[in-house]
């Protein structure tokens, strides 16, 4: 018999999602999907319009990028994200994040016996990258909870602040202190900040950067940011984001990612610099959501839920509130369905998320309204 290849993986968390959306997809208004958190809104037109005139991309672009975009990723951390002294060595554009967080514990030369620190509650691509390089994943939010034997194999510790699904945010003491302890251990700390600008409350005027002076003690070294356009610029179908932080570390990546062809298309790397330049639509667009998340909260909770973290990012985190019959996450899927909207299971994100439900704001006004009416129907 011959030899079966391919990884074992899981399935694909989603699919068992599919029931659900059928069931959601038979209410006589049609299905509000609320679930994966795609961004529904137009990509700016002088995005649009800078793609549009690099498309005559006859020659291969570079890994490293143009040292025009660079610099625009440069000024962008220095004016959004209070993080100066960056240079145009230090930063490298990359096809998503995902793609980065799947395979950095990879690039980084991780393996057998290495263990990768990921949030409790996290998207599950952080064990994926722990698994496609033969390292061990391991949930924690402090590296306090871990033993002495696990501590001393901890390689790569994951920051995911404005964290998906949870919509916590860690405060720039917290992540200094994470930072400290990973140096004593010889980690690096990776952090996901790809809902930077879309925080609330406290939060509204920034969240803090692992790249902040007040986070790294005047030192990247062992640090680096991801960022994502996706969110803040609806340009998830471009694949348009970028690393920061330790040279070293950049250099490497960047070797490893010039043999491998990992290489953002030419067109979008001058539509990333457009973006990256305008401040205007990311806060139309965050206007846009603010409405939103307005309309939603308070629907969720006359449903009988009860709003935890959700203080950045595109998503309100959900369970029963505590007058209502205790369910899990799939049971409360359910009760949204009937309703004709699908929502995402709070378990997809490891069993701390078991019993919530992450519900996106990435609707149209129209399809958020229809939300908003069914749940306080």
């Amino acid at each position: 018999m011959p030899k079966a290849f391919g990884l074992q993986l899981p399935e694909y968390p989603w699919e068992s999602v599919a029931p659900y959306a059928e069931r959601a997809a038979q209410h006589p208004g049609g299905i509000v999907d609320l679930s994966i958190g795609t961004p529904v809104d137009p990509t700016p037109l002088l995005i649009q319009d800078a793609l549009k005139a690099a498309t005559d991309a006859h020659g291969y672009p570079t890994t490293q990028g143009p040292v025009e975009l660079r610099e625009a990723i440069v000024q962008w951390f220095a004016r959004r994200r209070n993080v100066p002294g960056l240079s145009a060595e230090q930063v490298l554009p990359t096809v998503g994040s995902k793609e980065m967080v799947a395979w950095l514990p990879l690039l980084l030369g991780l393996g057998p016996g290495d263990v990768v620190v990921r949030p409790a509650v996290a998207y599950p691509t952080y064990d994926m990258g722990a698994v496609f390089a033969g390292a061990t994943s391991v949930a924690a939010d402090s590296l306090s909870e871990l033993d002495a034997q696990t501590r001393s194999k901890v390689r790569l510790v994951w920051v995911n602040s404005p964290g998906n699904p949870t919509g916590e945010v860690r405060g720039s003491s917290e992540l200094a202190a994470l930072v400290a302890e990973a140096r004593e251990l010889g980690a690096v700390v990776a952090s996901d900040e790809c809902y930077a600008e879309l925080g609330w409350g406290q939060w509204e005027s920034g969240v803090p950067s692992i790249l902040d002076p007040a986070v790294t003690q005047g030192s990247f070294d062992g640090l680096l940011a991801l960022y994502s356009l996706s969110k803040q610029s609806n340009l998830a179908g471009y694949r348009a984001a970028f690393i920061a932080g330790d040279q070293q570390l950049v250099l490497n990546l960047l070797n490893s990612r010039k043999h491998a062809g990992m290489i953002v298309p030419g067109p979008v790397q001058q539509a990333m610099r457009i973006a990256l330049h305008d401040d205007a639509h990311v806060q139309a667009q965050k206007g846009l959501y603010r409405a939103r998340r307005e309309a939603l909260r308070p629907a969720l909770e006359s449903f009988g839920l009860e709003i935890h973290g959700s203080e950045a990012g595109l998503y309100l985190w959900a369970r029963p509130a505590q007058d209502q019959p205790p369910a899990d996450s799939w049971a409360t899927l359910g009760r949204f369905a009937d309703r004709g909207i699908l929502v995402g299971p709070g378990v997809f994100y490891g069993e701390a998320g078991q019993g919530f439900v992450r519900v996106a704001l990435t609707g149209s006004d129209e399809r958020i309204a229809a939300a908003v009416e069914r749940l306080l129907r």
